[in-house]
């Protein structure tokens, strides 16, 4: 026999369907209305047509395209590059901040005196101390680059926030499963890389991934030290038109380069989320 659902749950569905088409449609209503109103606004303003030309000029935005695009590549490696030991070292400092040995107590306060420090200090600043005081030490085997000594403040002041996140991780998993694998007869090394770590990491992907996003965009920094990134470049392009657009053209490929991550960490959130709730109703 074929479930049939009864008339009053027909009902509810048709309500339920009949909610949610008017909920969009004054949902559409509004955003056209205040759409409207920001376009009388902004064309209205006294300036409208010399920020036009300045910022939306197409003839400077195609000239720019090319260079900004290169330096946009750039900023991308520094990325990997920059996201791979951010992950290392960050882990490296979540398990020495979460480590109870009173022999391994130095490096434990070495752990926490890093995150404190590099959590503290702007980024603009880290940047500005490497890549301006390494050179200056004159160390023949440490390259001045200024793509390589901006990568490397990046690494040093996201892993003390990724590292943080990794802890939360950590110290979320319940108790139980360490006794649990320890009965079982794991060590302890074996225990935090099979239990543990793997449950961390599922319970602060979403944390994660917005770091990484926050770093994407932190790349364009390492312009500062000279390095000629996509912003540097937006930069020289506008020092040779006297126009701004360069700039509009480095901001909007780094919003559609950061869209799909951003979008990508809400489903997994929604999804994570979605899945704690199921579990909270056994």
């Amino acid at each position: 026999m074929t479930y049939q659902p009864s008339a009053l749950q027909l009902q509810r569905e048709a309500a339920k369907r009949r909610a949610s088409r008017r909920s969009t449609l004054i949902a559409l209503s509004s955003t056209l209305a205040v759409g409207f109103l920001l376009v009388l606004v902004i064309t209205g303003a006294q300036g409208y047509e010399m920020v036009k030309n300045s910022f939306f000029n197409w003839h400077y935005a195609k000239q720019a395209m090319p260079s900004v695009f290169h330096g946009l590549l750039l900023n991308l490696r520094v990325l990997i590059i920059a996201e791979f030991f951010v992950l290392l070292l960050g882990l490296l400092i979540a398990i020495a901040r979460t480590t109870t040995s009173p022999v391994l107590y130095p490096v434990r306060l070495v752990a926490t005196i890093y995150t404190d420090l590099f959590r503290g200090l702007p980024l603009l600043l880290v940047l500005l101390l490497v890549g301006l005081g390494i050179p200056g030490l004159r160390i023949s085997w440490i390259p001045n680059s200024a793509v390589v000594l901006g990568t490397v403040a990046l690494v040093l002041t996201y892993s003390a926030y990724v590292a943080e996140v990794i802890r939360a991780g950590i110290e979320g998993v319940n108790p139980t499963q360490r006794q649990a694998a320890r009965a079982l007869g794991l060590t302890q090394s074996q225990t935090l890389e099979h239990v543990v770590l793997p449950q961390a990491f599922r319970n602060v992907t979403p944390p994660l991934l917005n770091d990484l996003v926050s770093l994407q965009k932190d790349s364009g920094l390492i312009s500062v030290l000279g390095a000629v990134d996509a912003i540097r470049a937006a930069g020289i392009q506008t020092a040779q038109s006297f126009n701004f657009t360069p700039y509009l053209v480095a901001g909007a490929l780094f919003v559609l380069l950061t869209i799909p991550l951003t979008r990508f960490t809400d489903w997994l959130t929604r999804k994570q989320d979605a899945r704690q709730r199921a579990q909270g109703q056994w």
